[in-house]
């Protein structure tokens, strides 16, 4: 038997034994609910695995499947309602190997044709969802944070086109207390100044926006680019009163940026899409995925009113950049439209689920996270020990155990992940440390949400 001919069988042999982990995988719909442990604890475990002559595909692959995966938390687990959790359908899980054994560069229509093909019949939906208008369109990012940069970068390139003043002033953006962190870090990237609005129920409406533009100097009036209202809160679930929100920018002529990157998903849930009115007059819009729409890690989208804009922002030019736009080579190219150049066609494994279960299929799934939260939050109120901080929002429920410190949210919290029971960490609103859920796993049950409650007793 030759070398080569040995190292074919064992590659052969390690692909089946990834396989069956994968398949038993995605068959469990209650995986164990690891937990983290120290470097030194895993170390201990494992040693050097990065070694000169290696220590084999065998060792490494049984490494992870013994020890390592169980210092993970799994994002899918019913009783993962910490965080925003994210729920994959199989189908994506599946089509996500698919997507990275088919090696398809994802930058530009030469390369990735077939594979950017699938992602826009994914992106069409998207954007129908939102309301745009017809010419509107988008691409799919890492996630929310490159969304939203991506989207803001577009705004200020479009204020500094519209006015030659603009270039090389330091801009501002203004956005609410409830805007996701990363609206205030992608602002550092951006060398831009951030004017966080006060919203005591994080919920920005127009007349608030107005008189925050009202008490700007005029320098700083000036320098007003953008402005950023959320589509669902990550803390609490809470849509901006996006229509006068809307109306104020267009007054203003000031860019309409919205951070739908969770809450997006309920576009598709007519129980609750007339909250989302005024996100058609939007600029650009940023939409995870990879949260509530079903699609493993990661999984973002921004999309845009006017795509030119966007590609005047982000193009890239560059010698071994020029691409053949003859016959079948010229096309859609993602990179033109965000900030990364090289990209796996991260929007496959969704348009692979989209295109096995059908959009309905979907709106079920997501109908049944807000119905989720709503039967839980009946059951905090019907609990003599517990109580409701807010209606529940989309799938977010904020909710106190009366009498408890921030120690013993803690507590509690370690108690039921160590066990294995659940993971729901504590959070804070005005100031005050309470538990939530948040719901994204269809999966996750009623009995799930008794079995949490009962542990606060």
């Amino acid at each position: 038997m030759t070398k080569m001919h040995k190292i074919d069988i064992d590659l052969v042999e390690m692909t089946l034994d990834v396989m069956k982990y994968t398949v038993d995988r995605i068959s469990n719909v209650t995986p164990e609910l690891g937990s983290p442990q120290r470097e030194e604890e895993l170390f201990e475990k494992i040693g050097e695995t990065v070694t000169p002559k290696g220590i084999g595909g065998e060792v490494a692959f049984k490494m992870f499947r013994d020890i390592l995966v169980k210092a993970t938390v799994p994002i899918d687990h019913p009783r993962h309602l910490a965080f925003v959790p994210a729920a994959p359908t199989r189908a994506a899980i599946m089509f996500d190997l698919v997507t990275s054994a088919s090696s398809i560069h994802g930058a530009y229509w030469m390369e990735g044709a077939g594979g950017i093909f699938c992602e826009n019949q994914a992106m069409k939906w998207l954007v129908s969802l939102t309301g745009l208008p017809k010419e509107s369109f988008g691409v799919f990012t890492s996630g929310g944070t490159a969304a939203n940069l991506s989207g803001l970068v577009t705004a200020r390139e479009a204020w500094r086109k519209k006015d030659a003043a603009n270039i090389g002033v330091r801009a501002l953006l203004l956005t609410s207390n409830g805007a996701h962190s990363s609206i205030q870090a992608m602002a550092k990237v951006m060398d831009a100044d951030v004017v966080m609005i006060d919203c005591p129920d994080e919920n920005l409406r127009g007349h608030a926006l107005q008189s925050a533009i009202d008490e700007l100097e005029e320098k700083d009036r000036k320098r007003l680019f953008a402005v950023a209202a959320t589509g669902g809160t990550t803390n609490a679930g809470i849509i901006d009163e996006l229509d006068s929100i809307a109306d104020v920018c267009e007054k203003e002529g000031i860019w309409f940026h919205v951070d739908a990157a969770y809450g997006g998903g309920a576009l598709a849930a007519p129980s609750v899409r007339q909250l989302f009115n005024g996100i058609e007059r939007a600029d650009s819009i940023t939409i995870d995925p990879h949260k509530w729409l079903f699609s493993p890690y990661d999984c973002g989208a921004i999309l845009y009113k006017d795509m030119s804009l966007a590609a005047e922002a982000h193009s890239q030019k560059g010698a071994y950049l020029e691409i053949f736009k003859d016959g079948g080579a010229d096309g859609f190219n993602p990179s033109d439209y965000q900030i990364q150049l090289t990209r796996r066609v991260r929007g496959m494994p969704l348009w692979f689920s989209l295109a096995m279960h059908g959009t309905d299929k979907y709106t079920t799934a997501i109908e049944k996270g807000i119905e989720l939260a709503r039967i839980a939050a009946e059951k905090i109120e019907q609990d003599d020990n517990l109580e409701l901080v807010r209606p529940a929002s989309l799938s977010v429920v904020l909710f106190r155990r009366k009498g408890w410190t921030p120690d013993e949210y803690r507590d509690w919290t370690y108690r039921n992940h160590k066990s294995g029971m659940a993971l729901v960490t504590p959070t804070k609103w005005k100031g005050e440390t309470i538990s939530r859920f948040c719901f994204i796993n269809p999966e996750t049950t009623e009995a799930d949400i008794d079995a949490i409650l009962e542990t606060m007793k």
